[in-house]
């Protein structure tokens, strides 16, 4: 029978969220109910509410989410009612051309709930990265809920993007390894992550750069060993600096604008590898000299959730946060009740949290 329960939603471009009555559907085949515990208010989530992503409104928001499972659809194995599970946006299918590679984590079309939600007028909502997670409950593909051991829901959650993505960024798609170098441009939370992952790697060096003290600060927390303010030094110059006058063997943007990108390529040593975490707008342009990008030579990658597949990596980063090796509370700046996204969203654009983490 289907539920009534309390949701985040962003009906209009630009304008204020709302929490609404929104109608979640008993689960179909290949789908599960999920009633939600946490769920981090992210960038994407604001991104959304801007139309930065598209323009199908209304936005059902929120995505970093776990929860305990409270039903399944009758055909589904892999999770069952009781399970407590970290919520994932590339629940892969197994059978697209990147899946029979034997590379999931590019899969080419990820599963998301065939059923919508809905507003009580029967206005079906778009879930934000197929989750929409804002609400006390969620219906998702079986396939978006990964089994974890049981631990803080606030830290867990947000492994479900943007700390996996900032932790991947480093040590699945840049490969950061024992003894080497690594700039992060833009320490937000998920460049924050990426300073632990490149921590988590082995890395000897991990520059932090950022504009705002705080930010810097809380990288050095997380690994950081040498942090770069970017108000007052030229990131380039002063990472050079810091590595010989080389560069690093990895540069991260986690910021995603055409002069952080820049900065990150040329950052880098030769030969070195640029990551592209941060997401751009769809208006963004980059204009470098051609003869650069043969004359450094290297890799040029994009990271996008940071090459992650859930099934391998949350088990794996949850067991390294029971171990106490991989501090995810850190993360958690404050928590909020979903009354408060509206005034967190203001509060990230200003830079005073990592994480607000809405509880339910």
């Amino acid at each position: 029978m289907a539920q009534e329960v309390r949701g985040v939603v962003a009906r209009k471009q630009g304008e204020p969220v709302s929490v609404e009555t929104i109608i979640v559907p008993d689960p179909g085949p290949g789908e599960a109910v999920v009633k939600v515990q946490t769920c981090g208010v992210c960038h994407t989530d604001l991104h959304y509410r801007e139309g930065g992503i598209n323009d199908e409104f209304p936005f059902l928001l929120g995505h970093e989410a776990a929860g305990v499972v409270e039903a399944v659809g009758s055909d589904v194995t892999e999770v069952a009612p009781g399970d407590f599970v970290i919520l994932n946006w590339r629940a892969v299918c197994g059978q697209c051309r990147a899946c029979q590679r034997g590379r999931p984590w590019y899969c080419f079309d990820t599963h998301n709930a065939k059923q919508p939600m809905t507003l009580t007028d029967g206005t079906a909502l778009s879930p934000a990265l197929g989750i929409g997670a804002f609400a006390e409950k969620t219906l998702v593909a079986a396939g978006q809920c990964t089994k974890v051991p049981e631990v803080a829901p606030a830290a867990a959650g947000l492994l479900g993007c943007g700390v996996m993505a900032g932790i991947g960024a480093a040590i699945n798609t840049g490969g950061v390894g024992r003894g080497d170098s690594v700039a992060v441009i833009g320490c937000g939370g998920v460049g924050s992550a990426s300073v632990l992952g490149a921590s988590l790697a082995g890395a000897a060096k991990i520059i932090a750069v950022d504009i705002d003290d705080r930010k810097l600060e809380q990288a050095r927390k997380l690994g950081a060993t040498h942090t770069v303010n970017g108000k007052t030094e030229d990131p380039i110059e002063a990472v050079r600096a810091l590595t010989d006058g080389f560069g690093t063997d990895v540069a991260i943007d986690a910021v995603g604008r055409p002069e952080t990108w820049q900065q990150a390529f040329y950052t880098r040593d030769h030969a070195g590898t640029v990551v592209l975490v941060g997401v751009p707008t769809p208006d963004m342009r980059l204009e470098m000299p051609l003869i650069d990008f043969f004359s450094r030579g290297g890799s040029l990658k994009s990271s996008w959730y940071g090459d992650c597949l859930p099934s391998r990596d949350f088990p794996m980063l949850v067991d390294l946060y029971q171990q106490g090796r991989l501090d995810l509370d850190a993360f958690v700046t404050e928590t909020i009740s979903l009354d408060g996204v509206e005034a967190s969203f203001e509060k990230m654009h200003h830079g005073d949290v990592l994480r607000s983490v809405v509880v339910l």
